[in-house]
């Protein structure tokens, strides 16, 4: 008897229509038709001789098809005899010894990082996620990475607005130089200075958008991420708010920028006093699969998850708006894309939180 094994990196995610098979190794998704799922669990279960002799002789050559699809795309491999036991599946749990492991600051000047720093420190936070609608030159930079020189910090990412200085010179002088910056964004662009390639320490971006943080949420094929920590993560955990904390411009701290609590102001409150707040983690471990509608999507463990913008329709037990992100135009049941902005049932929602300028300026 022969048996089809899943390697332990693939994860197969059913949605309302289709599935998603995820390689988590080589990053890379795949979808498929519904019908593939259940010869999957079936594959489980029995030998291949079973599953094909169990489907009408007519039936019969579509499921080897299939099967050769999962070998072909190396998403598993045959054996003689059941030998599932020596192959165990990978442990879906999700570990971060980190009391936050990344936080987002937006700033007009960089005093309020001095400030940061010892919480930073003190909460063995490994990235930091700059946004400022102030220009920074090389020494700009090159201050923000001092400030952490000797903390737990590891990565920094900046977003920042173009200006006429940043050329192929002003680059490589700050990659020869900085240590943790590992993405940086400069939007506002209206031509990018010059064509980005792999010769720097860090990855560079130049956008036309005018990036704001009401610009956040967006869901989009392009910023799926099939990668493992962060699909454990999303399996566990909410895939945005999970450890995460924010400082607004005005200071005040959040779980994120674009949410209207608040849990005190860095001038008078510590990170870690906000952190110990009763309902700071409200939001931490509320899943995709918790989610209105993200629940029957293909997508949901690579996609990002929304609580500060959403289409306001459904609220849990705990009080906790489990609706489906406002800027999202996907529907898992008919897997078709819209534009989110024009969609009728979603105006209510744009109105509630005033984007209607917002949506006006993108279009």
């Amino acid at each position: 008897m022969n048996f089809f094994n899943l390697f332990s990196n693939i994860l197969v995610t059913k949605g309302a229509s289709r599935i998603i098979i995820s390689d988590l190794q080589r990053e890379r998704s795949e979808l498929y038709p519904l019908e593939l799922y259940d010869i999957i669990e079936e594959l489980k279960k029995k030998s291949i001789e079973d599953v094909v002799n169990s489907y009408e002789e007519n039936s019969q050559e579509f499921v080897s098809e299939y099967l050769e699809i999962l070998t072909e795309n190396e998403f598993g491999f045959i054996t003689q005899n059941d030998w599932d036991k020596n192959f165990p599946p990978l442990s879906l749990k999700y570990f971060d010894t980190s009391a936050i492991s990344n936080i987002f600051v937006e700033i007009n000047d960089l005093s309020i990082l001095y400030i940061l720093k010892a919480s930073i420190e003190n909460l063995n936070i490994k990235h930091l996620v700059i946004y400022s609608k102030r220009i920074f030159s090389v020494d700009d930079f090159l201050t923000i990475e001092s400030i952490f020189k000797k903390t737990s910090l590891q990565g920094l990412e900046v977003f920042s607005p173009f200006h006429d200085a940043v050329d192929k010179n002003f680059i490589q002088g700050l990659s020869e130089k900085a240590l943790r910056i590992y993405n940086l964004v400069f939007f506002d662009c209206k031509m990018s200075p010059f064509k980005v390639r792999d010769e720097f320490t860090f990855v560079v971006n130049f956008t036309k958008e005018k990036i704001k943080i009401t610009s956040c949420g967006q869901v989009d094929l392009k910023y799926f991420n099939t990668n493992l920590p962060k699909v454990l993560e999303a399996i566990n955990h909410n895939s945005c708010l999970h450890k995460k904390i924010a400082i607004d411009i005005n200071g005040n701290i959040k779980n994120c920028p674009a949410m209207p609590q608040s849990f005190g102001n860095i001038k008078d409150t510590t990170l870690e006093e906000a952190l110990n707040q009763k309902y700071f983690k409200k939001y931490w471990n509320l899943t995709k699969d918790n989610i209105e509608v993200c629940k029957d999507c293909e997508f949901r463990y690579i996609c990002i998850d929304c609580r500060a913008y959403t289409e306001q329709t459904h609220t849990n037990k705990e009080g906790l708006d489990v609706s489906k992100p406002l800027k999202c135009g996907y529907d898992p049941y008919t897997v078709e894309w819209e534009e989110w902005s024009t969609n009728p049932l979603k105006q209510k929602a744009i109105n509630f939180y005033g984007m209607q300028d917002l949506i006006k300026n993108e279009n």
